[in-house]
């Protein structure tokens, strides 16, 4: 006889964990309440255009895992992706991370270069503004980090963020190649709907369960009240936060979310060659703006926008603040044998995209 999963959520990383259950012969079921698979990575249009909720591009130094997607689904390589910072003081787009070669056209440059002369590196900083602060001076932490940084968490001060291990992205003052991406594979699917496909296929030999909710948890005995009936499985994956299969024991955690905004325009291409979103680094109310044309190679005379605006009305992004990431650890910690809660959601991790996310499956999975 076969042995049980439950795989709850139907985001990528549950169709990713159904996907490597079915091919260990596991009999697999997979409970999601929204109506369709995907998540935040399923494709949808608006004015004839593809696009997702937020870049959902391939991000990976792991050729296995590269490997396992592209072998499912073909994936397009896009090495050449940059980013750009709007700073509004100078009425100017910079290169993101902070590169040095841009600082010579800043008009305060004297002053950041005395401040650069002057740095004096702490081996434990305290908050995410004592890191960038002494990474770059108060300059740079003012133009490119001060403001985005409070906007993007909704927070007053940047002292509060103390657990910042995900910042920044890679070097806080740049000196090399201008490509956001010189170490890590980046690509997105080379269909026009992204990874719809995949999630096909990853769960063709599941039990999906759709516009499911679970209606109770027994977690240490590895049950689950789906409708009336409880079931009972040999293995338990859930992608979901993990204050939700434990009926909050220790507190709900915090999280942050998005609103986003579609916005066509009247040109074949808005953004320079290579530039797939821009980031705006002040009082805006967006952070990020992206033209999904970049991503899907989508021919049309107009191009789609995507506006990002931070928001409390959803929930996407777990908080870099030590207090709640000590409140997920004491779920992560509670898992009882054979119950694994992974993903961005399922680990509590802001910087879990899909790529690490397929790592903890494979592990997972490798592990039974």
């Amino acid at each position: 006889m076969k042995k049980t999963a439950l795989v709850i959520g139907g985001g990528i990383t549950g169709c990713c964990a159904a996907h490597l259950l079915s091919q260990k012969e596991f009999d697999v079921t997979l409970v999601e309440q929204a109506s369709i698979l995907g998540g935040g990575v399923k494709t949808y249009h608006y004015g004839g255009h593809p696009f997702t909720y937020g870049p959902r591009h391939f991000l990976t130094k792991n050729e296995t895992v590269f490997n396992y997607i592209n072998g499912v689904i073909p994936m397009r390589r896009i090495q050449e992706h940059e980013f750009l910072t709007y700073v509004e003081c100078d009425g100017n787009f910079y290169t993101y991370p902070i590169h040095a070669d841009d600082i010579p056209l800043m008009p305060d440059r004297e002053q950041i270069q005395k401040e650069l002369g002057k740095r004096k590196p702490i081996e434990s900083p305290k908050n995410l503004e004592e890191y960038w602060i002494q990474s770059i001076g108060r300059t740079l932490y003012s133009k490119f980090v001060e403001s985005y940084s409070k906007k993007m968490w909704k927070i007053e001060s940047n002292i509060l963020i103390d657990d910042f291990a995900w910042s920044p992205k890679g070097v806080a003052l740049n000196t090399g190649p201008k490509q956001a991406w010189t170490t890590h594979i980046s690509a997105f699917p080379e269909a026009l709907n992204g990874y719809d496909d995949y999630f096909q296929i990853a769960t063709r030999s599941a039990r999906v369960l759709l516009k499911t909710t679970i209606a109770d948890y027994d977690i240490e005995q590895r049950r689950v009240q789906i409708g009336t009936d409880w079931a009972q499985f040999d293995i338990i994956i859930s992608t979901v936060s993990p204050e939700v299969i434990f009926k909050n024991a220790f507190g709900p955690l915090t999280w942050l979310g998005r609103d986003f905004l579609q916005l066509v325009l009247p040109m074949e291409e808005v953004f320079p060659k290579n530039v797939y979103f821009l980031y705006y680094a002040g009082e805006e109310p967006f952070t990020r703006i992206v033209e999904y044309k970049k991503f899907y190679r989508n021919k049309a005379p107009t191009s789609l926008l995507g506006i990002e605006i931070p928001s409390h009305r959803n929930k996407l992004y777990a908080y870099p603040i030590s207090s709640e990431q000590a409140k997920a650890q004491k779920y992560l910690d509670a898992l009882p044998k054979n119950v694994y809660s992974i993903g961005r959601f399922g680990s509590y991790q802001y910087k879990l995209d899909i790529a690490p996310s397929f790592e903890q499956c494979f592990k997972v999975i490798d592990s039974l």
